[in-house]
């Protein structure tokens, strides 16, 4: 390994009653790629944020170059040159994309903040990750995505000489995710360390030097380059032998149980989507990132009513939600992109998330049932093997998987018609993504009609029994499983969007 640049010894820290690390120890050399992995739980995001300054450590040391260092907040990591790309983004919706990038660090003339310079430079930022946006636009109008790009801009515009990168590529679309790659290796060339964290294995494989592993806050192994595979590397973070998914695939059991019919979103108005879904079939939705995708899901559910267009279920009749409420009372409901901003109450415990949809049925003459509470909330806990010390605990203090599996539990305590999963593994370990496909194909099973919104292409053409390709607002195909494949999905992705960069 080249000259250490940065190292943690015995790092530990704890919760609450949740031990999050056990004496962790990692480093990294200058210029080198090192990927972080393990399970949700296993450590890795709290780890990083010791570095981050986001968490400080209850015992260990923290080494740059050899001396060691207290990094107690932000600004003490960008003293030490550590850039930080969070998985959940860290950005502010009220300013524009070039303040975002230069927000604290504006280039000034005179005393005064210059503008014309920090759309300049960000803009070359912008321009070298491939995202077409102007750092003059309102980061309100960008996607998920396109705002997690602008936050790798911002790591990349501090000319940090470690960058820690946390599931940077969880809601990308290939090429973006072949570009983000590219700059990774760009950026090693040129001296700089990347900590990356992921668990897109085959991305490790291409871009890592070394592998370290954690299992339940402890380190569990690390690889060299030459001995990086998927399977030591689904070993060391799992402990045990995991098949990659086969999901088994059926045939709807009642065709066109969900029936949509010019729905029309806020996003795209002179466009109108129309499809069907089948009792018993998960129909995916693939596309471009800004395809119009989410903006369908948040219409069916209510959170975002659509201009136009009618829902009908099991020959009900037709009807669209204006609101959450509504569609939850026709049986329909959204497991969400962000989980931490529109699924869950973080600093709520992980019982009361469980229970919140339940609250109208289980009430007793108005008042909670906190017996009946408690059994649901703790036979959802087993049931999905969330891993917390009970159902007390709060919810915001859990892992992203473990979070997003409290997120499921709230909608399967209920009798759900319909199930909206818009990325339901993004940011999931190899792990928690079989459980989640699991539950899927069992409430496919049940009856359920799933629709699942995925950037993920693997996992669109492994768990979809039939794919909807939208681009730029518009349906453009459907695709059977035993017809569908990845240059199909990708000809329809990009069947109205020539110039888009897929």
């Amino acid at each position: 390994m080249a000259n250490t640049l940065l190292r943690v010894e015995n790092i530990g820290k704890r919760f609450g009653g949740v031990i999050a690390l056990k004496g962790v120890s990692f480093s990294i050399g200058e210029a080198e790629i090192v990927a972080l992995i393990g399970e949700n739980g296993a450590g890795k995001s709290t780890l990083m944020k010791t570095l981050g300054g986001v968490h400080q450590p209850d015992t260990g040391q923290i080494y740059v170059d050899e001396k060691p260092v207290k990094i107690t907040s932000a600004r003490d990591a960008m003293a030490n040159n550590i850039a930080f790309i969070h998985q959940e983004l860290n950005v502010l919706d009220n300013l524009d994309v070039g303040a975002n990038i230069y927000l604290g660090r504006e280039p000034k003339t005179l005393g005064i903040i210059n503008s014309g310079e920090i759309y300049r430079q960000s803009q070359v930022y912008l321009d070298r990750l491939g995202l077409k946006v102007s750092a003059r636009t309102p980061l309100s109008e960008l996607s998920i995505a396109e705002q997690q790009m602008v936050e790798i801009a911002k790591a990349l515009s501090q000319n940090a000489r470690v960058i820690i990168m946390d599931e940077p590529t969880s809601s990308l679309t290939l090429k973006e995710t072949e570009r983000l790659l590219t700059v990774c290796k760009e950026l090693r060339s040129e001296g700089i360390s990347i900590i990356y964290i992921s668990h897109r294995l085959s991305e490790i494989i291409e871009i890592a030097d070394r592998v370290v592993a954690l299992r339940d806050g402890a380190n569990a192994g690390d690889l060299s380059r030459e001995k990086i595979t998927h399977d030591a590397m689904v070993g060391m973070m799992v402990g045990r032998e995991l098949a990659r998914f086969n999901l088994p695939h059926h045939t709807a059991i009642l065709d066109r149980f969900v029936t949509v019919k010019n729905l029309r979103t806020r996003r795209y108005p002179d466009q109108t989507v129309s499809f069907d879904i089948g009792r018993g079939e998960i129909l995916g939705f693939a596309g471009l990132v800004g395809a119009g995708r989410s903006e369908v899901a948040q219409a069916m559910f209510g959170v975002e009513p659509a201009l136009e267009g009618t829902m009908e279920i099991g020959g009900g009749g037709a009807f669209m939600a204006n609101t959450a409420s509504q569609a939850i009372s026709h049986g329909v409901y959204l497991v969400p992109e962000d989980r931490r901003k529109t699924g869950l109450l973080l600093d709520w415990p992980i019982r009361d998330n469980i229970s919140l949809p339940a609250l109208k049925r289980d009430a007793n003459k108005g008042f909670i049932n906190r017996v009946r509470e408690k059994q649901i909330a703790d036979e959802q806990k087993i049931s999905l093997q969330i891993k917390a010390p009970n159902t007390e605990a709060r919810a915001g203090n859990l892992s992203g998987g473990n979070q997003q599996k409290v997120v499921l539990a709230k909608w399967l305590s209920l009798n759900p018609r319909m199930m909206i999963f818009d990325e339901p593994t993004r940011g999931i370990d190899v792990g928690a993504k079989a459980e989640i496909y699991r539950i899927m194909r069992e409430l496919a099973d049940r009856g359920v009609a799933v629709m699942m919104i995925s950037s993920d292409m693997e996992e669109v053409l492994g768990v979809s029994d039939r794919i909807a390709v939208m681009c730029e607002g518009a349906l453009t195909g459907f695709l059977t499983r035993a017809e569908a494949t990845e240059q199909k999905v990708m000809n329809l992705a990009v069947a109205r969007a020539h110039e888009a960069v897929v």
